[in-house]
């Protein structure tokens, strides 16, 4: 990804013009921190080194104490430089002179070969420490290079569609650069000013080191470090931080793109299964309602009173079905707004179940209930709790086979009580098991199974009890839907 704007860099006493021009890379030389190191071991080791030979009255010739010094000059080098170490090897060939070449303790020099040898030892002093530094800078720049090629393959290896990217890559830059702090800046299309967008490092108010660089990446997009100085030979790995950082900034703006838009296909989704649910769960009672009515309003044929009555049970039962439908409704649209009222009280399992049996037409004389009447008191609302149990049953019901009794049974652990209801009907396969308890899932669209919100409700109000809800398949064939509630005070001991 190419940036067409040039880098700005600026300087602090520059901050105000904009046309401040790209630093000089410094040459890569000795810091005077080493070059002082240098000096000091200079004069110390070269007045040892002398008095080391003079005083052991060393029986090494002239040209061996040369090779000593010319030794003590290089390791100056590799420590100080070329410039500490010419002025140490003028240093050594004056001791030399004054101390091991005839006359002694002068600097006049007997014989011509032996000037000749001082000049060559300061020669070859300056020409080794010469290569020596310059090896030293060429191990720092291929060093340097390294980093910053290290820098350029991670940034182009980088996975750019994680929503923590951007901070990552500005952090990066922080680091990689001595930065205090990194900012890629958006500018308000509305407002026309520059906010940060993600920022990598901090400073107090008053306290920001001054702007360094300042990269336009697009017209709405910029690149602002503050910190130490930067150079021209950094302006690659600039470019290829700013690169990144667009890159991941588009890549978060797409990532929340898809996300809303994913959400929105998701709300279309549940609002066409209402839509199709309502057209046929809603309308179907209201015209069994409308059609009976209309029946029993007619003059002119006399119904018997065993007529009137089915057509009056044909009416409550499609009431009850709207009502059902409904309630089930408004329950989904409470739990996703998060507005469900919950009062849990100590209620009796024994005493719920045979109220939920009760609730459900037709349910007396087809589910065999187990449930023990000492059980411990749980911890539930009992509205709520009613619901779930009349939703369960009544979905047991139709979906289980006739000739075979829907069965609740109940049992208390050391802090909760279970709940089963089992039915012997076809059963759900186990990859299916999950979409059951989301809205507006019908997997048998042949039966008449409401508008698919019963078993999504029935979980929403368990878990706001505080309980679990799954779903098993039944030992022998079917479906065992199992509920799992905490102990009335037992819930805090847990």
């Amino acid at each position: 990804m190419s940036i067409s704007s040039r880098l700005i860099y600026v300087k602090s006493e520059d901050l105000l013009d904009e046309d401040a021009p790209l630093q000089r890379e410094p040459r890569l030389s000795v810091s005077a921190r080493r070059q002082l190191t240098g000096l000091a071991l200079g004069a110390i080791g070269l007045p040892l080194l002398t008095l080391l030979l003079n005083g052991t009255a060393s029986s090494l010739s002239l040209e061996g104490e040369v090779l000593l010094y010319l030794l003590a000059v290089v390791i100056v080098a590799m420590v100080g430089g070329l410039v500490v170490a010419v002025a140490s090897a003028i240093a050594a060939a004056l001791l030399i002179n004054y101390y091991f070449v005839e006359p002694r303790h002068t600097l006049n020099i007997a014989h011509a070969d032996q000037a000749v040898a001082l000049v060559v030892f300061v020669v070859v002093a300056a020409v080794v420490s010469g290569a020596v530094e310059l090896a030293a800078r060429r191990a720092r720049a291929a060093e340097q290079a390294s980093a910053q090629a290290e820098t350029l393959s991670a940034l182009a290896g980088s996975d750019l569609d994680e929503d923590s990217t951007l901070h990552a890559v500005l952090d990066r830059a922080r680091r990689t650069f001595g930065m205090q702090s990194v900012a890629l800046k958006v500018r308000d299309h509305a407002s026309g000013d520059w906010t940060d967008s993600e920022q990598a490092g901090w400073a107090p108010a008053g306290r920001e080191a001054p702007m360094r660089f300042d990269v336009p990446i697009s017209p709405d997009l910029r690149l602002v470090g503050r910190g130490p100085a930067l150079f021209a030979s950094d302006q690659r790995v600039l470019q290829a931080f700013a690169a990144a950082a667009e890159t991941a900034f588009e890549g978060r703006r797409l990532t929340a793109q898809a996300n809303q838009a994913r959400s929105l296909a998701d709300v279309d989704r549940q609002r066409t299964a209402l839509l199709a649910a309502v057209g046929h769960d809603l309308r179907t009672p209201l015209a069994t309602i409308k059609a009976s009515v209309s029946t029993l309003r007619q003059t002119d044929v006399a119904w018997s009173d065993a007529e009137r009555h089915e057509l009056l049970e044909t009416i409550e039962q499609a009431a009850d079905r709207l009502d059902a439908v409904v309630a089930n409704l408004l329950d989904a649209s409470r739990l996703q707004a998060g507005a469900l009222s919950v009062k849990t009280l100590p209620v009796s399992l024994d005493e719920m179940v045979s109220a939920a049996v009760l609730a459900v037409p037709g349910a007396s004389g087809h589910v065999t209930s187990d449930v023990p009447e000492d059980l411990p008191l749980i911890s539930a609302d009992p509205g709520l709790l009613e619901r779930v149990l009349v939703n369960l049953i009544d979905n047991a019901l139709r979906y289980g086979r006739a000739d075979c009794a829907v069965e609740v049974h109940a049992f208390a652990g050391a802090t909760s009580a279970k709940v089963e209801v089992v039915d012997h009907g076809p059963g759900v396969a186990a990859a299916q098991r999950d979409r059951l308890f989301e809205p507006f899932q019908r997997l048998d669209e042949s039966t008449d199974g409401g508008v698919g919100l019963g078993l999504s409700v029935a979980r929403g109000f368990v878990e706001a009890m505080g309980g679990a809800m799954v779903a098993d398949q039944t030992t022998g064939g079917g479906l065992t839907m199992r509920i799992r509630l905490p102990l009335a005070g037992g819930d805090e001991a847990a």
